[in-house]
């Protein structure tokens, strides 16, 4: 098996720009998405496990990575969760995958949510690494929480304010939100580092992770709440995990607010605090292992 970062990045054209990803491995297909402020560089560590097992697609969000970084628009639809999802529904198509899985973290697993109720006939399941539905960490906002996710409040103020900070030192930002974390930054190999830093320093990186925030404050809201008075609702099977000394479980009854939003709900805690394909990798195996229904696994 080819080593991931020896792997070569192909751009791909989906929803008219061009995503990046790695693609290896044999088996059904799963798509892979990234959180912030990094890259699809997060699967390297669960990357050789993953590929023997099923085609595995990881790829950069628009605005992350060496996909394209569209202009910010004023609504900020540009890099709404509905227009992220339709770029991997399309990419995926583009691939030859009519239908998929997905494992996704952070900024990625809120696409993945969309991407669920979007475009519900092309996900098979999903797993979501550290988030509980945007609409109930905004609504659900306390003091605690708004301390340890700062950069939610911060990156939506107006631009250019905060893209005019970042892109002073891009790579002190990401070093200082990774970093912020429990563990620091020893959880992150050097190659994968160099990877983050390299991304960060492109032009558009900024406005890129900039309008993702945005975006989620206002029309991903309005998705949200929309599709919740229609009734809408995750009607795939849905394992949603985080960090035991992260702040989602802290904050939040993780499981109670996606079985508000979905039909088939389980999960549980990693020993981790937010980077879990990286901290614990060999855990995340072992729930992937089981939710995917490889080597015996039941598959629920």
């Amino acid at each position: 098996m080819t080593d991931f970062f020896d792997l070569p990045v192909r751009r791909i054209e989906a929803n008219g720009i061009r995503i990046a990803a790695r693609v290896d491995g044999s088996g059904p297909p799963l798509l892979l998405l990234h959180g912030h402020p990094q890259t699809h560089a997060i699967w390297h560590r669960v990357w050789p496990e993953l590929t023997r097992h099923r085609t595995c697609v990881a790829a950069d969000l628009r605005g992350y990575g060496d996909s394209d970084k569209p202009a910010a628009s004023a609504d900020h639809s540009a890099h709404s969760k509905r227009e992220m999802a339709a770029d991997m529904a399309d990419l995926m198509r583009a691939l030859g995958h009519a239908s998929f899985e997905v494992l996704a973290h952070d900024r990625g697993a809120r696409v993945a949510h969309r991407l669920a109720l979007d475009h519900a006939g092309a996900v098979t399941r999903l797993m979501l690494l550290d988030i509980a539905p945007t609409l109930d960490m905004y609504e659900g906002t306390t003091r605690a929480f708004a301390q340890a996710y700062y950069h939610w409040f911060w990156l939506i103020q107006p631009a250019p304010l905060p893209e005019t900070m970042i892109e002073r030192d891009p790579v002190f930002y990401l070093r200082s939100v990774m970093g912020g974390r429990p563990g620091g930054l020893a959880h992150f190999s050097d190659a994968a580092m160099a990877e983050y830093e390299r991304a960060a320093r492109q032009p558009g990186w900024a406005t890129g992770i900039c309008e993702d925030y945005r975006a989620s404050a206002t029309l991903d809201l309005e998705h949200d709440r929309a599709g919740r008075a229609a009734g809408e609702r995750v009607r795939q099977p849905l394992r949603a995990l985080w960090g035991e000394r992260g702040a989602v479980g802290r904050n939040f009854d993780v499981l109670a607010l996606w079985r508000a939003v979905a039909d088939e709900v389980s999960g549980g805690a990693l020993p981790g605090a937010h980077y879990l394909a990286e901290e614990c990798p060999e855990a995340l195996l072992a729930q992937a292992r089981e939710f995917f229904g490889w080597d015996g696994g039941t598959g629920r």
